[in-house]
């Protein structure tokens, strides 16, 4: 055989492509591939110390089930398979994960309770994080969505999740010599992830997608199971496509815009037809409730109104169907954080035909489908207002940002105050199991609903050995972290022997991690660079920061940021107290949220729509230090944390800037610090230590991923499969009949009016009896709700803090059409009070009198 090259020459054999093999497990162990594909494993710790047991030094270099097994010497697979213990104790953990998995838990018991539940409820989102061994997410939405499975799977709900499945995922982050970011897109290898193949039986299940001149885009579903969710993940990358559309799932946030419109028609239409396939494979009941986290799965919404239309329904009453049971929910407080495309990119991919009708949605017509996402700007398709308008109910994710919302898409709803506009608000949780911290789970137990009076009645010096256990885990972390990211920038180990000593166990530690986005400001801390050095270096009472956080790839002014934060970390003087870790990641926050006492975070209000690290710090006893924004604005209290005050008001973003990082320092300075550091005589920080058994047991049970999704099944779920209900009883009945109301309202909607308005009474003897005469365009009485407004009037004539009382019709339309309304009403208050009334659609379906976003008032008097 001849040598691949001489001795002595430095020759590397490239593979021309990579295949994975599997050794089969020895029978007795069959059960550890099960255990090792549901990633159940992520979130329960007997499971992960059954596979720490068969080689602790491969779990602890990557803790991955499947990696583990495929690399673990088989003389060692052997010994555990004649292992009494061992395979007694797999044994049980099979039997728990089918338990887990079968019986009825929380959701179960609300469908007993005589509560009707949704039978199926499909939740999209363009990223899922559940794991770092999984790695298709790349931030706050992904770590959400994957949560929101978690929880959903913890209380039995029978959602399916809806992704895609990138070949290269999210980027993995390094730092340059000088600090600057370095992206590497290490390839996802399916062959070694807990992913099965959807098939029909026998072959690959087929997800089709047209595409203009006539290409068809081809996917294949993968399946993560996710405890009891499956996951299903779309693929491209089948030789099916050519190498344009291969590339569609290639990477997450990758691309131009042209790319990004295939992803999201990929993730919409092709996920609906993806879940068809799969309940048709399984025999799971078709969902029944749509939930499109964030509006790049909007397009799910129209498919489902193309399949009601091939199946016979007109067009107007599938919308009506698919807008009763479709949930849209906004991440992001400001207009550039919406997916916008130009028109023209979406119409080229409707692929209209030469009647108009789209060849990507069959049934439809193109201007149809354009006018879901119309906004302002003529030329702009606006996914999120397409998720508004194909869904009856919306949320915001934090009470702050549900405000926000409201003002931020009051025009879809013209001519009603912010405060009406249907958009309501769940606040963000986060999923215990996943981030609390082994050592509490050991002091309280697994059991979420007692924790918090487990916590109540720990000790002291219990609260306070945990916290100092964790952040003493942290350091070591830190080290190794810090040392391995100075040699990846070319650094000698003499240059990195002080990483050794990086960090100290008794020290103050502040966390700061999330994405390098402009509004988060990463470098706020740095706005007194001498003063900061100050803090960190104080010989009697120091303070330690840990910073991490990715810039998008396209985002040099984030990299800038990060950079400039690398360097100052690198001052010799202050290097022992403050380190950048590159690669956050799912493993790297879990140290951190762990093994910090404080967690920053300082972002422009209100552009942090939620903002969840916090959460997780605080399931872990961490305490926050945080402007009023997201989560933080509703749950502060003042014993679990410091609010540093906010300069809304400054329109000088530098002097804005300059005042929260004055009022930063000055918390740190006088608040943080010296409580962190006062000793009673107990030797411990008894008023730190009853901050962090407050925050334990008070604020933990409101952040949890398990309270949101409780939230969203009882106040979005169960109404919106009620909702469905109605619609499609009786061969579709209500929703023929409120498509048919629809458009009568449309005819008749410009003819409606409110001709006059009297009072009679006295308003000093509180009552006032008022009567509206109202033209209804030929509509019935029953057809619209009529109100009066009432409420303080302020200088420019606006009615501000009104109450809004029903009027009731007195009998029929006179000879000019017009129906008498009347009420009575009481003011509740003194000073200068205005009243008016007004007009709104009411039909059956409609979950809110605003929803069509219709209203008439009387023109004002005298005008």
């Amino acid at each position: 055989m001849r040598p691949v090259a001489d001795v002595g020459s430095v020759y590397a054999v490239k593979a021309f492509r990579r295949f994975t093999v599997r050794v089969p497990l020895p029978a007795p162990l069959a059960d550890l591939d099960v255990l090792a594909r549901n990633l159940r494993w992520v979130w329960h710790s007997d499971t992960q110390d059954l596979f720490a047991t068969i080689d602790p030094d491969l779990w602890h270099s990557f803790a991955d089930p499947l990696r583990l097994l495929a690399e673990v010497d088989p003389a060692r697979l052997a010994e555990l398979a004649d292992d009494d213990g061992f395979r007694g104790r797999l044994e049980a953990l099979r039997a728990e994960l089918d338990t887990y998995r079968a019986e009825p838990q929380w959701f179960g018991r609300q469908e007993s309770n005589g509560v009707p539940m949704p039978p199926g409820i499909a939740y999209f989102s363009m990223e899922f994080g559940i794991s770092e061994v999984l790695p298709i997410y790349s931030g706050g939405l992904g770590i959400l969505a994957g949560d929101h499975l978690k929880a959903a799977s913890d209380l039995g709900l029978p959602l399916i999740g809806v992704g895609l499945f990138y070949r290269s995922g999210y980027f993995r982050q390094s730092l340059s010599h000088d600090g600057w970011q370095i992206e590497r897109y290490p390839v996802n290898d399916p062959g070694l992830l807990p992913l099965d193949l959807l098939t029909d039986g026998e072959h690959p299940v087929d997800v089709t997608v047209s595409m203009p001149g006539g290409r068809t885009l081809h996917a294949q579903v993968w399946i993560a199971t996710v405890g009891r969710i499956p996951l299903l993940l779309l693929d491209s990358d089948i030789p099916a496509n050519d190498d344009e559309l291969r590339s569609v799932t290639d990477r997450l946030y990758g691309g131009d815009q042209d790319h990004r419109i295939k992803q999201e028609i990929l993730l919409g239409i092709g996920g609906v037809r993806a879940l068809r396939a799969f309940s048709a494979s399984t025999g799971r009941p078709e969902p029944t409730v749509f939930h499109m986290n964030e509006g790049h799965a909007g397009f799910l919404g129209a498919e489902r109104v193309r399949e009601l239309v091939e199946s016979g329904l007109d067009v107007g009453s599938a919308e009506s169907v698919v807008r009763a049971s479709n949930i849209f929910t906004t991440h992001t407080p400001v207009p550039a954080g919406i997916d916008r495309f130009g028109k023209d990119l979406v119409s080229f991919y409707l692929d209209a035909d030469p009647g108009g009708g789209s060849r990507l949605l069959p049934g439809l017509s193109a201007a149809t489908v354009l006018e879901l996402g119309n906004e302002g700007d003529p030329g702009v398709f606006n996914m999120a207002h397409m998720g508004f308008r194909l869904g009856q109910r919306s949320n915001g994710v934090s009470q702050l940002h549900g405000e926000v919302s409201r003002e931020m898409f009051a025009g879809l709803w013209p001519g009603f105050d912010a405060d009406e506009v249907p958009i309501g608000a769940i606040t963000n949780g986060v999923h215990g199991f996943t981030w609390v911290a082994r050592p509490w789970r050991e002091l309280v137990g697994a059991d979420e609903d007692s924790s918090a009076s487990r916590y109540a009645e720990l000790s002291a010096a219990d609260l306070w050995k945990t916290r100092q256990q964790l952040r003493g885990g942290l350091v070591d972390e830190v080290r190794r972290r810090a040392h391995a990211s100075g040699r990846d920038r070319g650094f000698s180990e003499v240059e990195l022997s002080w990483t050794a000593d990086l960090f100290d166990p008794e020290v103050l530690t502040i966390g700061f991690a999330r994405r390098a986005a402009t509004y988060k400001r990463l470098t706020l801390m740095l706005r007194d660079p001498d003063r900061l050095k100050r803090i960190l270096t104080d010989p009697q009472r120091p303070v330690q920061l840990v910073i991490a956080g990715k810039a998008h790839p396209a985002d040099d002014g984030g990299k800038a940021l990060i950079q400039q934060v690398v360097r100052f970390t690198e001052d010799p003087t202050i290097r022992d107290r403050i380190v950048f870790l590159p690669d956050y990641d799912i493993s790297m926050a879990r140290h951190i949220y762990a093994g910090c006492d404080v967690w920053l975070n300082n972002p422009v209000r209100p552009m942090e729509a939620c903002g969840t690290s916090g959460m997780k710090s605080a399931l872990n006893g961490g305490l926050n230090l945080s402007i009023l924004d997201g989560w933080w604005d509703e749950m502060a209290d003042g014993e679990n944390g410091w609010a540093i005050p906010s300069a809304e008001g400054v329109t000088d973003e530098n002097r804005r800037d300059d005042l929260e990082a004055e009022a930063l320092y000055s918390l740190l300075e006088n608040s943080v610090i010296p409580l962190f550091y006062t000793r009673e005589t107990s030797g411990l920080p008894e008023r730190w230590v009853e901050m962090v058994r407050h925050t334990l047991a008070v604020l933990g049970p409101k952040v949890l991923a398990s309270r949101m999704v409780r939230d969203y099944t009882t106040e979005l779920y169960a109404p919106a499969a009620q909702s469905f209900t109605a619609a499609v009883a009786d061969d579709y009945a209500a929703a023929r009949d409120l498509a048919a109301y629809r458009r009568r309202v449309e005819a008749a909607w410009p003819s409606v009016m409110i001709a006059g308005l009297d009072e009679s009474g006295d308003p000093g003897a509180q009552q006032l009896h008022l009567t509206a005469q109202v033209g209804l365009g030929g509509m019935a009485a029953d057809e619209v709700t009529v109100e009066a407004v009432l409420g303080r009037v302020d200088d420019a004539g606006d009615i501000v803090e009104p109450t809004v009382s029903p009027m009731s019709p007195t009998g029929g339309p006179d000879a000019l059409g017009r129906v008498a309304f009347t009420t009575t009403v009481t003011p509740h208050r003194s000073g200068v009070l205005g009243y008016t009334a007004r007009v709104l659609p009411r039909q059956l379906l409609l979950a809110d009198d605003a929803e069509l976003g219709l209203v008439r008032y009387p023109a004002p008097a005298g005008g």
